[in-house]
């Protein structure tokens, strides 16, 4: 048994170099597609005033969640700008939306495949269990080796750790609608792409968005560990203070992922439920709006719009009086 060894290593190193090799202009197109994306949008978050930014997040707070939400976004985003940490924050959250965006754009249509076809579920249930196992320092291996040092196998790696929860919660969210409820719909003749879209996805939401959020924690956890490879952000401070034993800029790096990575919670989680945040600004429009429909009185066709006690008088007047 001493001589025996299974050489699973370089069986994985011989198909990485076989795709390298022959999939050389794919992966070119994606680095050029990814280093846009991440550079555009980090452009254009700099580019937006600071002052001017911070309100738009505050905004945006308020507008899915409370006034409080505002407000302690305004202070801990001013805390970020006072650490002269924007910049860095600015690249670190491109980097995750961007990798976010992707995944969900990934993890959602298979989520829903998986919930509507056992196969699919059977395949992706151990490809979904390993990609979870697997050390995120793992992913980063194969993402130099494609696409050489920088944001780009930062953002590849980052998709692929934060892509399971997605697909998981999203089948978890579909397959949890009530069976009664689908048959209905089978009932009324629905088709299967109009029962999806009007009865299964309006009420797993919920889930999806849950799954939604996971992503996008997980894929700021990763963002943290691209700065390994060379991405730029918050991460990259946190690399550089570990190897040079600078606490104060670890510290003021990881505080600032931390304010950024309860924002992103807080928003996301709003998207999942708003019903639950009255005092938001969607909330309070849809109160109002519903106020104003109830207060309209609803004159029904046709009828006569005088008032009962106008008729009343009107015939009052008109009667002769009578002759005692």
């Amino acid at each position: 048994m001493d001589d025996f060894r299974l050489p699973l290593g370089s069986w994985v190193e011989t198909a990485v170099a076989w795709l390298r090799d022959n999939l050389d202009a794919l992966f070119d197109v994606i680095t050029v597609v990814v280093r846009f994306l991440v550079d555009g949008l980090t452009d254009t978050l700099l580019a937006v005033p600071v002052p001017l930014a911070i309100v738009l997040f505050a905004l945006i707070g308020w507008a899915l969640r409370s006034w409080q939400m505002a407000l302690g976004t305004a202070v801990s985003f001013t805390l970020i700008v006072a650490m002269d940490l924007w910049v860095a924050s600015m690249q670190t959250l491109s980097l995750v939306l961007i990798a976010a965006l992707v995944a969900v754009a990934i993890a959602i249509p298979l989520g829903i495949w998986s919930a509507r076809n056992d196969t699919v579920r059977a395949i992706l249930k151990p490809v979904l269990d390993f990609m979870q196992t697997m050390p995120g320092f793992v992913y980063l291996i194969p993402a130099i080796t494609f696409f050489s040092i920088g944001v780009v196998p930062g953002v590849v790696a980052t998709v692929i750790f934060a892509l399971p929860p997605g697909v998981r919660l999203t089948e978890l969210g579909i397959r949890g609608v009530d069976a009664e409820t689908v048959e209905a719909g089978n009932a009324f003749g629905a088709k299967p792409g109009q029962i999806l879209r009007g009865i299964q996805l309006p009420l797993a939401m919920p889930t999806i968005m849950a799954g939604v959020n996971q992503v996008i924690m997980l894929a700021l956890s990763m963002a943290v560990l691209a700065g390994i490879v060379g991405a730029d952000g918050l991460g990259k401070l946190v690399v550089q203070s570990v190897s040079t034993a600078r606490l104060g800029i670890g510290v003021e790096a990881g505080l600032a992922v931390v304010i950024i990575a309860v924002y992103l919670d807080r928003v996301t989680a709003a998207l999942g439920a708003p019903r639950e945040h009255p005092t938001s600004l969607i909330g309070i429009a849809a109160r109002r709006r519903t106020a104003a429909q109830t207060s309209a009185p609803a004159a029904a066709p046709g009828a006569d719009p005088t008032p009962d006690r106008t008729k009343d008088e009107a015939s009052s007047t008109t009667q002769p009086a009578r002759v005692g």
